[in-house]
């Protein structure tokens, strides 16, 4: 009766504490739901049409909790009868189901802008040509949008049809710096707006930029070269714990299987894949320099 009475007080003071962090951490603890539920949803939505795809909300929606909950159901179903750990790994699979589809959008944003950072060496020289020829910026542009493919083609594009709505040549590249957040975009839109406040030499300043973006991708394909050595390691180091608990599992299941029935087991998987976390940010951090 006292061990049951003990462990009532421990549930009622750990039920009063929780609520009191609730309370003191609310807002941080509603945003953080929100960042990590209807704000991942949003943030993929916002990301796909930034790079010109049409999105059907609906659709977005029902593919996220499909790779999220769809899958954490799953894996749960098929660890039965083992409930702690098909609720762990449910619980893993969920979270990271939700967040993979915006690490997806993220991995093809940055792949979009680094084409359009190739692209912008061509594209000023096309543009430093048709001002010497006595053409305006706009004009200069239209020459970039019929002569040269997506992603550059797209936003240049959009560029003009916002420039022809009303918009000042200045805030339409402005608005084209915001959506392509690259070093070298920035350099360009900042040039232009100058240069339209202060006069000078527009098309010898995009002759300079233009050897400045051919030196900076030269050294930039010299360190991904230098590099990837780092990055190879950094796969083959994470993916060597998972293969080697995938051999156990097939030449011995009685030796790994304390990890997945045991509570010490479980926290230690925990402490495993929370390090290997944190090891491949690391390794990543470490191995990508900006030029």
């Amino acid at each position: 009766m006292s061990i049951f009475a003990n462990d009532i007080v421990f549930m009622v003071l750990f039920g009063v504490i929780v609520f009191a962090l609730s309370m003191v951490w609310a807002d941080r603890i509603i945003n953080w739901l929100y960042d990590k539920s209807l704000g991942s949803r949003q943030y993929v939505i916002e990301k796909l049409e930034s790079m010109f795809v049409e999105v059907d909300r609906k659709k977005v929606t029902i593919t996220m909790l499909l790779m999220s909950f769809g899958l954490g159901i799953l894996f749960f179903l098929l660890l039965l009868p083992n409930v702690l750990l098909g609720f762990f790994v449910a619980a893993i699979v969920t979270y990271g189901g939700w967040q993979v589809p915006k690490f997806v959008v993220d991995a093809l944003f940055e792949k979009r802008c680094s084409q359009f950072g190739a692209q912008m060496v061509e594209g000023l020289t096309i543009m430093a040509n048709g001002i010497r020829s006595g053409l305006s910026v706009p004009q200069s542009m239209e020459r970039i949008t019929d002569n040269m493919p997506s992603p550059i083609k797209q936003e240049f594009a959009l560029v003009l049809s916002q420039i022809k709505l009303g918009l000042s040549v200045e805030e339409a590249l402005i608005g084209l710096g915001n959506r392509i957040p690259i070093q070298d975009v920035a350099m360009f839109v900042t040039a232009i707006n100058i240069l339209k406040e202060t006069g000078g030499n527009m098309a010898e300043t995009f002759s300079t930029m233009v050897e400045t973006l051919r030196e900076r991708q030269k050294i930039q394909k010299k360190i991904e070269a230098l590099t990837a050595q780092g990055v190879t390691q950094g796969v083959i180091i994470t993916c060597v714990p998972f293969l080697l608990l995938l051999v156990f599992l097939v030449i011995d299941p009685g030796f790994v299987k304390p990890l997945f029935t045991t509570v010490w087991g479980i926290i230690m998987l925990i402490v495993m894949l929370f390090l290997q976390l944190m090891g491949g940010l690391m390794i990543r951090k470490i191995v990508r320099i900006k030029v």
